[in-house]
C-alpha cells in the first residue's frame, strides 16, 4: 500500500462541500485559500485542497456526518493514520484527511480549531478569542467561511507564495477594525518584526 499522504488530491468544489455539510448541527466554515476567494468575491489562483473548519468539541459530529467516508487523522507530525466513527481525536490532532472510499483520491480537509459552538479559539495561539458570530462570514448563498483576518493569522506563521497572493487580495477587501484585529493578533503571536505588519498597516 502506498504511504496514504503521497496520494493524489481531487478538492471538492465549495459547493459540494457546502451541501455536505448543510445539515450539520454544529458551526462550520470554509477556510483556507477559498475562504480567501469567498471573502474577496472571485477566483485567485488553484487550489491543492479543501478546507472546512469547525470547533473541536463537534468533531465527533463531523464524524458521524461523514459515516460512509474514510477519514484518517493527521498525527503530528504528520503521520496519516484512519480516524474511526466515535473516536475522539486527541488535541495535538487538528488535520483530517477525507476521501469518498479506501481507493479513492483525497476530497476534503477538515481543521479542528478550539473553542466551542459558542466561542472561537485560535490552534496558533489560545489567547486569540472570539464569538463564534464574528469568526464567521456568510455568502450571498448561504456558504458560511472563516472571517479573511483569522485565515490570515493562521497563514502568517511561515507565508508561502500562495499565502503572499492571498493576503494581497485580502487586504483589499478588508475593513479597517479587521486590519486593527490582525495587526493585534500578529503582534501577539509573532512579534512587532512580523514582515506582514507594514503592509497591514497602510
Amino acid at each position: 500500500m502506498p504511504d496514504e499522504d503521497k496520494l493524489p488530491w481531487d478538492p471538492l468544489p465549495v459547493a459540494q462541500a457546502a451541501a455536505l455539510f448543510a445539515d450539520a448541527d454544529f458551526p462550520w466554515w470554509i477556510a483556507g485559500g477559498y475562504a480567501i476567494e469567498l471573502a474577496v468575491g472571485r477566483a485567485l489562483r488553484q487550489h491543492g485542497d479543501t478546507d472546512v473548519g469547525l470547533p473541536r468539541g463537534h468533531q465527533l459530529a463531523a464524524r458521524r456526518l461523514l459515516v460512509d467516508w474514510d477519514c484518517w487523522a493527521s498525527d503530528p507530525p504528520g503521520t496519516l493514520r484512519p480516524w474511526p466513527v466515535g473516536e475522539t481525536l486527541p488535541d495535538k490532532v487538528h488535520d483530517i484527511w477525507c476521501r469518498e472510499h479506501p481507493t479513492g483520491r483525497w476530497r476534503l480537509q477538515l481543521m479542528l480549531d478550539e473553542g466551542d459552538a459558542l466561542t472561537w479559539r485560535s490552534r496558533r495561539d489560545p489567547r486569540l478569542a472570539r464569538p463564534i458570530d464574528e469568526v464567521r462570514r456568510w455568502t450571498a448563498d448561504g456558504i458560511p467561511y472563516v472571517a479573511p483576518e483569522i485565515q490570515l493569522h493562521y497563514k502568517a506563521k511561515s507565508a508561502r507564495a500562495k499565502d503572499e497572493l492571498d493576503l494581497a487580495a485580502a487586504l483589499a477587501a478588508m475593513q479597517p477594525r479587521q486590519r486593527a484585529w490582525l495587526i493585534d493578533a500578529l503582534t501577539l503571536t509573532y512579534g512587532a518584526e512580523h514582515p506582514w505588519l507594514r503592509r497591514i498597516a497602510r
